[in-house]
């Protein structure tokens, strides 16, 4: 996974002012009391990111990995 699917999937499971604010503000057990942006920036697995953060706020696993083709980013 790339960094440009998460921010896609993450603006797409939460709006972008949400999926910003999780990324960059909420320190995540999982990731080491890290921000999602900074253990991507630190080399982590950014699909293990995207699964952490989900996890974390209960996003249904049918919600998490697909991007209906009418809403996606071109």
């Amino acid at each position: 996974m790339r960094r440009s699917e998460y921010t896609q999937l993450a603006d797409h499971v939460f709006g972008r002012t949400l999926a910003t604010t999780y990324t960059q503000e909420i320190a995540l057990a999982r990731l080491g009391h890290r921000t999602p942006a900074q253990a991507i920036a630190q080399g982590e697995d950014v699909r293990a990111v995207w699964t952490a953060l989900c996890d974390e706020m209960d996003v249904p696993e049918s919600r998490r990995w697909e991007i209906p083709p009418e809403l996606r980013h071109r």
